[in-house]
């Protein structure tokens, strides 16, 4: 699963060459499209054997015509993501919102300093050093209908150093935070449109497989839209995985939202959105199956969303893993569907709760999500799944890497404490 990017740009392209030089793993530039026909930035693309194309401002009597144009290049890769790398040209809501959450610009201060319209190029700079400010930097942002005025997603800072000209901080801003940031926002937002389709409310979610060196993996998240989801952290107790509430005063029902999302029994690992943990638990202990302990089960009894109840189970010795879903189906009937799969390095399988945001959650649908190259450092896979969840609604989440049924590397992070 690696998205598809598409960079516009108008000049040199040093942007464009962080990008391509931090060798996106979530992510491939697919396309380069510049504004202007004679801008290094295409010949930058042809070096590294990227498809270049010209949309050349100038040639069009109205900004429509030339968003149009723009368009029909797009159309012939689809990109996922579009980054804008010293692209010259403020983009129309109309384009904007035909790839709503999935366009990023990186603007040259920090935002909400010297931004908007009027802000470009060397103009930052000189407004930054004319005000007298001891700092700048660079901002990353998603784009939306307002000059420079979307979510930010990274920012760094530079200090401006005596003797400093628009064209020195111009390049310093770039070389210590416009080429670190960049490539960063991008893999983060490459990965995000991987896994959840660029959805911000996945809810809850469950990721079994194999890291790219053959070690056995999960991965659990939860996230929380109201006060009381929001009051929880992950916590160890021996080899099991446990729910803690933060802050008493906030939750008026905890029945569920507080549970066992990872137990342990013998070599198998299960692992769940709720209180079904222990019933899969008590029917392995007693020799039954993982699909009858379910057939048991139902969806939460949460109207008007009814959450699926999500579950998978990893046996350490046959390198299996199963994962189901329980959810509501035909007048409220119980829709229950069972995954089994071969554990394959460098592969995994994801399941979440629901398929976006609103004010009724819809639940998942389709088959486990097929995650492919998953990292063998821990690190860079677990830092690079919690930066895909909605930096708003993220709570918690465990990663377990298994060298063996008493030996895994484990990574927690709670946004709460």
């Amino acid at each position: 699963m690696t998205a598809k990017i598409a960079v516009l740009v108008s000049g040199g392209g040093t942007n464009l060459q962080a990008l391509i030089d931090a060798k996106l793993k979530n992510g491939k530039i697919v396309q380069v499209i510049s504004s202007r026909s004679d801008a290094y930035a295409l010949q930058r693309a042809k070096n590294n054997n990227i498809k270049a194309d010209v949309a050349e401002r100038k040639n069009f009597n109205t900004s429509l015509e030339f968003e149009n144009k723009i368009l029909s290049l797009l159309d012939e890769t689809k990109p996922d993501v579009i980054i804008l790398a010293g692209f010259m040209h403020i983009l129309s809501a109309d384009f904007v919102n035909k790839f709503k959450n999935r366009i990023i610009n990186v603007h040259p201060a920090l935002i909400p300093a010297f931004c908007g319209k009027g802000f470009y190029g060397l103009k930052v700079h000189e407004a930054a050093l004319n005000y007298g400010v001891k700092v700048t930097g660079a901002t990353v942002h998603l784009v939306n209908d307002v000059p420079d005025g979307g979510k930010i997603l990274k920012q760094k800072a530079v200090n401006i150093l005596p003797g400093d000209t628009p064209e020195i901080l111009q390049r310093r801003v770039m070389q210590e935070a416009e080429w670190q940031i960049l490539p960063q926002a991008a893999e983060e937002l490459c990965m995000k449109v991987n896994l959840f389709n660029n959805n911000n409310y996945p809810g809850r979610g469950v990721m079994i497989g194999c890291d790219k060196s053959g070690r056995l993996m999960l991965a659990y998240f939860i996230m929380g839209r109201s006060a009381s989801s929001r009051s929880r952290i992950f916590e160890r107790r021996d080899q099991d995985l446990i729910i803690k509430i933060i802050d008493d005063s906030k939750v008026a029902d905890a029945s569920l939202i507080l549970y066992a999302p990872l137990r342990v029994l013998n070599n198998q690992v299960i692992v769940t959105n709720g209180d079904q943990t222990d019933t899969i638990y008590d029917f392995i202990n007693h020799d039954k199956t993982f699909e009858e302990a379910l057939r048991t089960r139902e969806f939460e009894p949460d109207a008007p969303h009814f959450t699926p109840r999500i579950s998978g189970i990893l046996d350490l010795n046959s390198r299996k893993y199963k994962l189901n879903i329980l959810k509501c189906g035909i007048n409220n009937s119980c829709t229950r569907e069972f995954f089994e799969y071969d554990a394959q390095a460098g592969y995994a399988h994801l399941i979440h709760t629901y398929n976006n945001n609103g004010e009724i959650l819809p639940s998942f649908t389709g088959e486990p999500k097929l995650v492919e190259n998953v990292s063998d450092d821990i690190d860079e896979f677990a830092d690079s799944l919690w930066n895909a969840l909605d930096d708003d609604n993220k709570v918690s989440l465990c990663v377990r890497y298994y060298d063996s049924f008493n030996s895994f590397d484990e990574r927690i992070f709670n946004k709460y404490k």
